[in-house]
């Protein structure tokens, strides 16, 4: 399954982190995709295999204009 997803945006993983934070912001694209937890600011880098597995939703686009 192929994901779209952009620098900057909000999205919501399957389990919850440690600190009790579903949200993350992407930070880094490629192979790997890097994420910053939006609870505690812990940063995480994982294969893009293993985030796309573990990815629930997008919360929030970075490029949506409100």
């Amino acid at each position: 399954m192929f994901v779209q997803i952009d620098l900057g945006d909000i999205v919501r993983m399957r389990k919850k982190h440690p600190c009790g934070s579903y949200e993350w912001e992407v930070v880094r694209l490629g192979t790997d995709v890097g994420i910053v937890c939006l609870g505690c600011g812990r940063k995480v880098l994982l294969p893009r295999s293993t985030f796309n597995k573990r990815l629930k939703t997008i919360v929030k686009h970075a490029n949506a204009q409100e």
